[in-house]
């Protein structure tokens, strides 16, 4: 409850509720959860055994999971032997999504600082708790769009596989992703016709690995390299390294960001032409379906970049620069609509009577201790406060006001008990021994 960054988990019955107008799919409440009572949900990965052509949408963090001496092709081989007929790095879009930013930018200067669509969370985020910075927000379609985009021209135009016969499956990283695929802001429906939880594929493609054997001859799959840009896109400074902006910043982590957007909102600061904002610790490679610890999987994802560096000089076409025979289609395709405030807190359809009760909240406010305990099952006093008024919980729910009661004798030590059970639930040490503690 106390780790909600938008305050959008209360405590009832002994139980942790999420309310949904709040909630910005970040993951943080599934990270701190001490008994794994809150759980990420995955399309069945029989599914992907549905489509004779289908696709696995890798994000590049997904091969930095794996040990150095795992090589990439051998990733790409243990997939197809799950039954995915294709690979493709999502990321092999960063060139045209730079490109459309960059586009974007040119044609809206009037609107800096420009905010990257990258990270769904941070988009939620602001819609929820930003709402006057959405228009900064840049209305374009995340790489991993656009790489569907291209998977499903390719296949459709260049081999003339029928659209119902291709499945495309993201591996997604975070939570957030996943509901950027079920309910994407600014379009109506994703092309993406599943999502499966990264740290789940990880350990089918590593048992697969071991199964087989240092020793096993397999037949691998074309595995064109991404350049080093595109590689490092999903990382901190991913963005911001390649971007055109004078002054920008790269900042990850929630609390961090929402610091910082508290700054900017309140014109503490200016001059800013560009913000890449990630929600997780070293943006993707942090991110909750992460197997591998962040660092790790950040030092072999830029050892990764190092070598398509090389490659690079060298002569060789990454993969990203493949996509450009439809890049006119990719980047009239591109555009979604403007984002849009998503209120968390309407307190009344009537501005008159919802005026009455921010003043009512404000009011409340005053009276009580103002520690933030969390006892009342809200997590902070404010938040109680704006409960009560809106009718959704009664203030004996407080504990410093219950003492104030009893002082009054207007309740009595059983009520004060049950109003704490319809918090916590039944007390847990009501039939026990108390503890020697002599």
């Amino acid at each position: 409850m106390k780790i909600c960054p938008t305050e959008a988990i209360r405590i009832n019955d002994g139980r942790a509720f999420i309310m949904e107008d709040r909630c910005i799919d970040c993951g943080k409440c599934h990270a701190a959860c001490p008994v794994d009572a809150i759980y990420i949900k995955q399309d069945d990965f029989k599914k992907v055994h549905e489509f004779p052509h289908s696709v696995a949408l890798l994000p590049a963090v997904f091969l930095g999971q794996f040990p150095d001496d795992i090589r990439v092709s051998r990733i790409y081989a243990a997939l197809k032997d799950l039954g995915f007929r294709h690979v493709f790095e999502v990321e092999s879009a960063a060139g045209i999504y730079v490109d459309i930013k960059h586009r974007y930018a040119h044609e809206n200067v009037d609107k800096e600082p420009l905010i990257s669509s990258f990270c769904p969370a941070i988009v939620r985020l602001i819609q929820i708790k930003y709402p006057s910075l959405v228009d900064n927000i840049i209305p374009v379609k995340a790489p991993l769009d656009i790489s569907a985009m291209y998977v499903l021209k390719m296949l459709t135009e260049e081999r003339g596989v029928p659209r119902e016969e291709i499945g495309l499956f993201y591996v997604t990283p975070c939570a957030a992703k996943i509901a950027a695929v079920k309910a994407p802001v600014g379009e109506k429906r994703s092309v993406i016709d599943g999502v499966i939880n990264m740290d789940a594929l990880f350990n089918k493609v590593y048992r697969k690995i071991k199964e087989q054997g240092k020793g096993y001859a397999f037949t691998a799959l074309k595995t064109p390299q991404l350049s080093a840009d595109a590689i490092l896109s999903t990382l901190t400074n991913g963005e911001r390294r390649i971007c055109l902006a004078k002054r920008s910043y790269a900042i990850d982590g929630i609390e961090n960001v929402m610091d910082f957007l508290d700054k900017l909102e309140n014109d503490e600061v200016e001059g800013v032409e560009f913000l890449e904002l990630r929600a997780c610790d070293q943006s993707c490679a942090g991110a909750l379906l992460s197997c591998e610890n962040r660092f790790l999987c950040g030092e072999r994802m830029y050892a990764r970049a190092r070598k398509a560096a090389e490659r690079e000089r060298n002569g060789e076409m990454a993969r990203d620069r493949e996509m450009d025979v439809y890049k006119d289609y990719l980047i009239e395709n591109s555009q979604v609509e403007p984002v849009q405030p998503r209120s968390m807190l309407t307190l009344d359809k009537d501005l008159a009577k919802a005026y009455k009760k921010l003043e009512k909240i404000n009011k409340l406010k005053m009276y009580l201790p103002q520690v933030d305990c969390g006892m009342c099952g809200a997590p902070t006093c404010e938040a109680f406060a704006t409960d009560v008024v809106c009718r959704q919980v009664g203030m004996t729910k407080c504990v410093f006001y219950q003492r104030h009661l009893e002082r009054l004798n207007d309740i009595t030590r059983q009520e004060c008990l049950a109003a704490m059970n319809s918090v916590w639930g039944s007390d847990p040490i009501a039939d026990s021994e108390p503890p020697d503690v002599k």
